[in-house]
């Protein structure tokens, strides 16, 4: 029987990005033979690639696409009540999910569209290229290092999210030739992850060291080599028989990261204040900016907050992720908790009952005796009620922080046999972040222990936590102890290919 053919993930209309300047320029419309003139049409076709980024598409799809494929299958959080609303978000978190459920689908469809634009822009450049318009060298270099690198991470989110995965490298023709390119098989985990480390290694080829301020929220040198070093590290776990070369090759790649600093204010760099700061490597931008009829916000406060802060409900903290914020105890500066509890929650503490400190309110304004809601995510939340009770808000969110970069070569030096080499980074971000002394411990398992604890309340809510388990080898044992009993491995620990890309690839079967 012949399938459907759907060329709605290849064919879409382009959106518009979102940063103050680049990553606002009027996307282009490839409907045309002639598009491709210059270095003004190429920039407007990368802002356009920019624009798929972790579902930044409109202000919910970041929260109704991101945020329920990647967060809710975690155990960081769990389920508020106005979830019970919208079944195909309560599928994720139960894992009763099937290939028909649109989350899936959408997350699925918005990284391919990223793909595919880039692979526009890939042909956009060599017509360029070829004509009496041609872009400097160096404009050409870094414009198709990021190019480059924007293609190799779209692959890559749908690596960590899928087992397998279609490697989309070749320009979509218009036509019967495009239509017969959308039928391409399944490519295999190790052939993926190929891909998208060379990929990533031409990439950092050609990118720029740094970029203007102007340029902020554009690739460099560092980013590239930040995933690359995260491909690796995945890798080593993944396919035992070259753990010591992947780890090798992460650590290289990882070293590899310069001119970044740990933030003190930790809190500044996800509550608007301190947006592409000294220790953000890679950032999902968003503005409160509307000019030139620009509109690029979220509404992830909503999602983190009560209802009696306005709040929808959606995302609340699970009994682990409280107590992991709160396990060692007063034991920060000024007999406090890890600082970073007090900036990623709000909760019954001293902290919140005297200051105004929960957006000009204290915690028994907020938060009742009989109230069910003992305590809330606070990340992503504006600094002022005026800004938060906007519908949508423009505070970015961190992607790749060089607090990630120095844990995960942590991680690399401890598996290498040399916890004494990882505790010092374990430390300076212990030390700066949580205002904490130095931890405990300091063969293999405990430093192993310590990564754990540090990845969980350093980057809670910026959705690593799955795919962290699921490197460890810890699902299975993470979920039963959460009592998400619907949780199988073999099943959930990757997504299932589209029902869709199953309809109109005639590669793939609904087995496969």
């Amino acid at each position: 029987m012949k399938k459907i053919i759907y060329l709605a993930s290849f064919l879409c209309t382009f959106i518009m990005a979102g940063c103050d300047d680049f990553l606002t320029l009027e996307s282009p419309d490839l409907t045309t033979e002639k598009y491709w003139r210059d270095q003004t049409d190429i920039e407007a076709g990368l802002s356009a690639v920019y624009s798929q980024l972790d579902n930044r598409t409109n202000a919910y799809s970041v929260a109704e696409i991101k945020f329920v494929v990647e967060a809710f299958r975690s155990d960081e959080m769990i389920t508020g009540a106005d979830v019970n609303n919208y079944p195909e978000w309560d599928a994720m978190y139960n894992y009763t999910y099937n290939n028909e459920n649109a989350r899936i689908k959408e997350y699925w469809m918005n990284n391919y569209n990223g793909i595919n634009y880039a692979n526009n822009v890939l042909d956009g450049i060599e017509k360029v290229q070829s004509s009496a318009n041609k872009m400097t060298t160096e404009v050409c270099d870094n414009i198709t290092g990021e190019t480059l690198f924007l293609r190799a991470y779209y692959h890559f989110k749908l690596i960590l999210n899928w087992e397998k995965i279609i490697i989309r490298d070749e320009f979509l023709q218009s036509g019967k030739a495009g239509e017969e390119q959308v039928h391409k098989a399944l490519s295999s985990r190790m052939e993926a992850w190929d891909f998208i480390c060379k990929e990533l290694d031409k990439a950092v080829g050609l990118l720029p060291q740094d970029r203007p301020s102007s340029e902020a929220g554009r690739v460099t040198k560092s980013v590239a080599y930040a995933y690359l070093g995260w491909a690796y590290l995945t890798r080593a776990y993944e396919e035992s028989s070259k753990k010591a070369e992947y780890l090798t090759l992460a650590e290289k790649a990882l070293k590899q990261v310069t001119g970044y600093e740990l933030e003190s204010n930790y809190e500044s760099m996800f509550n608007g204040t301190n947006r592409n700061c000294k220790e953000s490597i890679f950032e999902l931008q968003f503005t409160n900016s509307t000019d030139n009829g620009t509109y690029h916000k979220h509404v992830l406060h909503y999602w983190f907050t009560c209802p009696n802060m306005w709040g929808w409900d959606e995302i609340r903290i699970s009994p682990m992720m409280y107590n992991e914020f709160l396990k060692e105890g007063r034991i920060a500066e000024n007999s406090q908790y890890d600082a970073r509890a007090y900036a990623s929650m709000y909760f019954d503490d001293p902290y919140y009952a005297d200051g105004g400190r929960i957006l000009g309110y204290d915690y028994s304004d907020i938060y009742g005796p009989d109230d069910d809601i003992k305590y809330n995510f606070k990340k992503y939340l504006p600094t002022t009620w005026d800004e938060y009770a906007q519908d949508e808000i423009g505070t970015n969110l961190p992607l790749m922080r060089y607090s990630n970069v120095l844990l995960m070569l942590a991680e690399v030096f401890n598996e290498q046999q040399h916890p004494e080499n990882a505790i010092p980074l374990i430390n300076d971000i212990r030390r700066i972040h949580g205002k904490l002394p130095a931890m405990k411990g300091n063969d293999y398992t405990a430093v192993k222990a310590q990564i754990e604890h540090e990845r969980l309340v350093e980057f809670a809510m910026e959705n690593y936590r799955f795919y962290d388990l699921r490197r460890w080898g810890k699902l299975e044992e993470a979920m039963r102890t959460a009592g998400r009993t619907n949780f199988v491995g073999s099943k959930h620990s990757f997504l299932p290919i589209p029902l869709m890309e199953i309809q109109s690839n005639n590669k793939i079967n609904a087995g496969d």
